[in-house]
C-alpha cells in the first residue's frame, strides 16, 4: 500500500495512503537508500511502500520510493551523519523582514545556495509591510531588483492587513512547498492566515538562524484547503552547507553558473585569480557587488569551518 509520510516523531511516523486514511507507521529492518547516511531515513514528503498490522490503524514501512530531490542539513547529535529535513519538494520559501527584525542579506543568499544545491525552487517572501518605513520600501525595492534579475520571484505581504497573502496562496496552491525563517519573522501568523482552522503554533526559535539548542528537528506536512501542501520546520538552522565544498559554490549563484565557462582557470575561485569572468562582471555591473560580496563570505565561512 503507497502512503504519503506527513510527521516524523524519530521512530513513529504519521502517514496518508492515497484513499486519505490516516496510519501510524514504523520501519521495520534497515532501509538503504542510495547510500545515504542519515539519523531518518524516511523524511516529510516521502511516499512509502507499507503494510497494515492487525490492529489497521498501524502499519510497517517497507519501502522508500525514489525521491525528485531532497534537502538535509548535519545532524544535532552526529556530526558525520545528516538529518533529511525534507522529500520531494516543489519549493522552498524562506520568510524574510526588514524590520523587527531585519533579515540579512548574507542570510537569504545561504538559504537561495542551499536552495539550489538540492535543486529545490527558491520563493523569497517579506513579511510586516505594514511595520515598514520609507527606507524599508527603499531597501526592498533594490533587492526585489537584484533578485528578480536573477530568477527569484520576491513577494510582499502583511498578515495584518492581508496585502500580498493572496497572490502568497496562488504561488502555493498544488505545490509542496517548505516554509522557513528566523525567529520572530512572522511564519507562524502566516501559517495561520493560510489555515485559519489549525492554529498553530510554532517554537520560539525557527528559521536558519543558528540560535537556540534544539536537538531535533520535526518537520510536519500540512494539507492546504485549495490543493497543495506545506511543510512547516520548527527550530531549523542554516542546513545545506555542510554538503558543499568552496569550489562549488559558484555554481549555486545563478549569475554565476552562466559565466564559469569564460574564467582562465578550470579550478577558478574567483577571488584573486587571473582571467576571472566572475570578477570581471562584478566590474562591469553585470554581477551585483552584493550578491558577490555574499559569495566571498560564505566561501571564507566554509574555509573556516574546515568543511
Amino acid at each position: 500500500m503507497k502512503a504519503l509520510v506527513y510527521k516524523s516523531t524519530g521512530s513513529w511516523y504519521t502517514v496518508k495512503d492515497e484513499a486519505g486514511k490516516w496510519y501510524q507507521a514504523r520501519t521495520k529492518g534497515v532501509l538503504k537508500l542510495d547510500d545515504i547516511t542519515s539519523t531518518n531515513p524516511v523524511a516529510v514528503g516521502d511516499w512509502v511502500e507499507m503494510e497494515t498490522e492487525s490492529t489497521q490503524e498501524t502499519a510497517v514501512i517497507s519501502e522508500i520510493h525514489e525521491r525528485n530531490n531532497y534537502i538535509n542539513r548535519q545532524s544535532p547529535r552526529h556530526k558525520h551523519q545528516h538529518h533529511i529535513v525534507a522529500a520531494n519538494l516543489d519549493q522552498s520559501v524562506l520568510v524574510a523582514t526588514l524590520r523587527e527584525p531585519r533579515t540579512s542579506q548574507g542570510f537569504i543568499d545561504r538559504f537561495l545556495v542551499a536552495s539550489e544545491m538540492y535543486h529545490v525552487p527558491a520563493l523569497l517572501v517579506f513579511n510586516k509591510v505594514d511595520l515598514y518605513r520609507e527606507k524599508d520600501f527603499d531597501k526592498f525595492a533594490e533587492w526585489e531588483e537584484m533578485y528578480s534579475a536573477i530568477g527569484y520571484k520576491v513577494l510582499l505581504v502583511s498578515t495584518v492587513t492581508g496585502q500580498g497573502i493572496g497572490e502568497l496562496k496562488e504561488l502555493l496552491l498544488n505545490k509542496t512547498s517548505l516554509i522557513s525563517g528566523h525567529s520572530g519573522v512572522g511564519k507562524s501568523s502566516m501559517l495561520n492566515v493560510i489555515f485559519p482552522d489549525k492554529n498553530l503554533k510554532t517554537q520560539g526559535v525557527s528559521g536558519w538562524s543558528g540560535k537556540g539548542q534544539h536537538t531535533t528537528t520535526f518537520a510536519e506536512m500540512y494539507d492546504l484547503p485549495e490543493g497543495g501542501r506545506i511543510i512547516d520546520t520548527p527550530g531549523m538552522r542554516e542546513f545545506g552547507l555542510v554538503d558543499v565544498e568552496k569550489q562549488e559554490v559558484s555554481h549555486y549563484f545563478p549569475e554565476m553558473r552562466e559565466r564559469l565557462s569564460g574564467c582562465q582557470f578550470n579550478n577558478c575561485q574567483h577571488l584573486n585569480e587571473p582571467g576571472c569572468a566572475i570578477k570581471e562582471a562584478v566590474a562591469e555591473g553585470e554581477i551585483n557587488m552584493d550578491r558577490y560580496l555574499s559569495y566571498v563570505s560564505i566561501v571564507e565561512t566554509l574555509e573556516d569551518k574546515g568543511y
